[in-house]
């Protein structure tokens, strides 16, 4: 039988260590405007390689990008992204609606430039966009990792799961000049 101050020192010491896992992500829907307006770059990468790391008692994964083409901004050739999780040892710290990559891989992201040297991604799975082959066409295609995301749209106050799936490149790389142009007006 549990007693008063047995469940006391139970939920003393063992509720810091519940707390991490109670946290949950909750993203909020970003369109092609709002990525647009909020990243200091866009580009078309090729992962050269992912390490993850501690740094100030949280996993962090360093991933480093071959730029392929930039599509917004003057990013250099070689540039890195720092985003949360990851795994250490026998240590996996998941984050939810934070992307990971494969060396190799070839994506579209949003970057924003971060307080540690190097960027961060708008919006996470939001501003990552993987390319594909179309088995049918032989024609890329662009599919937004948050595609399959239950994500919070402020405007009707619910989670929906939408996002852009298979659009072919050329027309996902006329919707983002459009947005970026779009962006750089209203920063007049």
């Amino acid at each position: 039988m549990i007693t008063k101050n047995r469940l006391t020192l139970f939920v003393t010491f063992f509720m810091p260590f519940l707390l991490p896992a109670i946290h949950a992500t909750t993203l909020a829907r970003l369109n092609l405007d709002q990525l647009a307006g909020a990243a200091d770059a866009v580009a078309r990468v090729r992962c050269s390689g992912a390490e993850s790391r501690w740094e100030s008692g949280s996993i962090w994964t360093i991933t480093t990008f071959d730029v392929v083409d930039a599509i917004k901004g003057n990013p250099a050739p070689r540039i890195v992204v720092r985003l949360p999780g990851g795994k250490v040892g026998p240590v996996t710290a998941t984050v939810d609606g934070a992307p990971k990559f494969t060396a190799g891989e070839e994506v579209i992201i949003f970057l924003e430039r971060s307080r540690a040297d190097g960027y961060s991604i708008a919006g996470w799975v939001e501003g990552t966009f993987r390319i594909a082959l179309d088995p049918g066409t032989h024609r890329e295609t662009v599919t937004q990792d948050s595609n399959g995301l239950a994500v919070f749209d402020t405007a009707s106050r619910a989670f929906r799961t939408e996002g852009m799936r298979k659009i072919p490149m050329e027309l996902f790389r006329a919707k983002v000049a459009s947005a970026i142009a779009r962006a750089g007006e209203r920063a007049r």
